[in-house]
């Protein structure tokens, strides 16, 4: 019998299967392409919302925090806390929207294949387009080299008519 021996390594097991973000979208399979490109949208575009909602509400706390008046010291401390509070919180929120903008960034750079297979392709029509040209003024030339008019083949020409 080979035992295992005790040690603070980790060992790769499998996970159990996990549902960490729920969606109530229809499963991949099921989706279509552009199903899946419309709903993928809609989180992010719920993503920013969530954050910006955070960004404008804090915005608007601090204003109402920074009314002046007549104040005691503990009424000073109470609201200077609330805008501490405030300002992390927006700070987590402006934080997590540079978070997604990055990862749109790297999105829309990793994953354009299509506007780069496009513009392949069309630069592939174009060099064939003028490789075909090159070829029928080449195939001129080598008519010309290979096989000229001759001065005979002229003044028979001109003695028929």
């Amino acid at each position: 019998m080979s035992e295992v021996p005790q040690t603070d390594v980790s060992r790769p097991s499998a996970l159990p299967t996990a549902r960490l973000l729920q969606r109530n979208a229809v499963p991949l399979v099921e989706q279509n392409s552009s199903d899946y490109l419309d709903a993928i949208e809609e989180e992010w575009n719920k993503k920013v919302d969530v954050e910006i909602e955070t960004l404008v509400d804090g915005m608007v706390d601090l204003v109402g925090l920074a009314s002046i008046g007549d104040k005691d010291k503990f009424r000073i401390a109470q609201e200077s806390y609330q805008a501490e509070c405030r300002a992390e919180s927006m700070i987590r929120a402006a934080h997590s929207l540079l978070s997604i903008i990055h990862s749109m960034k790297l999105l829309l750079l990793l994953s354009d294949e299509s506007q780069i297979a496009n513009r392949r392709d069309a630069e592939m029509r174009t060099v064939q387009r003028d490789r075909e040209e090159l070829q029928k003024q080449v195939s001129v030339i080598l008519d010309e080299l290979l096989h000229p008019p001759s001065q005979q083949q002229d003044d028979d020409a001109m003695h028929t008519t």
